[in-house]
């Protein structure tokens, strides 16, 4: 099956096979030709399974063929949870630019940095990437208008409520207009994501691509037995001594982030960190050196983690494990991605051993626990 079968121009498939993905996942080929014949659209499926695209390149197609008239009217509206979201799906609607008959003006709007350069710039776009808060900032401010929407896009939108949006969301769709195209993804159908389908009064196609244990075979798996006070010593062990890098090191909070990038540095270690007390230009900095390989580790948050999209990323560690058993295989998903391997490593204090048994059983997954007692770590 190709990109052209579901019904994309010949321009956009091959704009999309440039990009290195030469055939369609599930939920591409399910959701794409629903979309194209304007259905109404709620696709259920696991972060990293190709969701941005299902969205971007039909509507992309559709638009090009109308008419364009520079004003405040918003023609496309992608709801987003995080500010790294937005500037991912702003990258995807950039790719596939050059196959349209004519540009469609793509904007990204987010919290974090100042109001007025987008005030100025969201004029004239039709299709426009935002977090509710400054999405209702802009409109507000009278930037723009989504009275006259014809398609809303809700990415992500179990964590939409996860990450306290629900007053802002309610208030948005509120203002959007009764006759639009709807599409909504989702990694889970609860009842808050119900409620939305029911707010908006549709009836959508519900395609969902169920996550299954074997969509983990891609990534390999394996556990550091460790003392507290050597994970330091560890994590420099593996980057310098196993040659694990480029890496993704994920912790639980800031300021062990900002901590593990100065000894890593101090150590001859290149590493940077993106977290929610950094700027949004910083972190969209770090992440972009990381990617073009400047920096051999980058140290994330589990919530900035989640909008981290590294092609062919070989390597993930959790230095501290999170919370959640979901929260976990959100983490090890930045590998293994599009069917290529990946390994991730967790490091296991005496303190983690009893939760790595309930992030194993949730997983419905077995990893293996190696000891490090006889590793030498003098001089790391």
């Amino acid at each position: 099956m190709s990109f052209q079968s579901l019904g994309l121009s010949s321009h956009l498939s091959k704009a999309i096979n440039n990009l290195g993905l030469l055939k369609p996942f599930e939920i591409q080929s399910q959701t794409i030709p629903l979309i194209l014949k304007g259905k109404d659209v709620m696709g259920i499926a696991k972060t990293g399974s190709g969701k941005t695209l299902c969205f971007v390149a039909p509507l992309l197609q559709k638009i090009q063929h109308q008419d364009y008239e520079k004003s405040r009217n918003i023609k496309v509206l992608v709801l987003v949870p995080t500010r790294e979201l937005a500037v991912q799906i702003e990258k995807t609607y950039s790719d596939l630019q050059s196959a349209l008959r004519r540009p469609v003006p793509c904007m990204a709007v987010y919290g974090g940095v100042s109001i007025n350069p987008q005030m100025k710039k969201v004029y004239g776009t039709e299709i426009l990437i935002a977090t509710p808060g400054r999405l209702l900032d802009l409109i507000d401010q009278k930037a723009l208008s989504i009275e006259n929407l014809e398609y809303l896009i809700i990415d992500e939108a179990d964590k939409m409520f996860q990450l306290g949006f629900e007053e802002e969301m309610n208030r948005i769709l509120d203002m959007v207009p009764a006759k639009k195209q709807t599409i909504m993804f989702s990694a889970t159908l609860n009842d808050k994501v119900q409620q939305i389908k029911k707010t908006l009064a549709i009836t959508p196609e519900i395609i969902e691509v169920k996550e299954e244990a074997l969509e983990l075979e891609s990534i390999e798996q394996v556990a550091y037995r460790v003392a507290s006070e050597s994970k330091g010593p560890f994590l420099r062990y593996l980057i310098k001594e196993q040659h694990i890098s480029p890496v993704l090191v994920f912790v639980s909070s800031t300021r062990t982030a900002e901590n593990l990038v100065e000894k890593l540095k101090k150590n001859g270690i290149n590493a940077l960190a993106v977290h929610g007390k950094k700027s949004q230009g910083a972190r969209m900095d770090n992440l972009a050196d990381f990617k073009v390989g400047d920096a051999d580790v980058l140290i994330a948050t589990d919530l900035i983690g989640r909008g981290i999209h590294i092609e062919g990323l070989p390597y993930v560690i959790n230095y501290e494990l999170p919370r959640s058993p979901l929260d976990y295989v959100h983490r090890i998903g930045r590998t293994g991605r599009a069917h290529e391997h990946g390994k991730a490593i967790s490091l296991i204090t005496a303190d983690d051993e009893h939760h790595f048994k309930i992030i194993q059983k949730k997983m419905g997954r077995q990893v293996e626990i190696l000891e490090t007692d006889t590793i030498d770590l003098k001089g790391l």
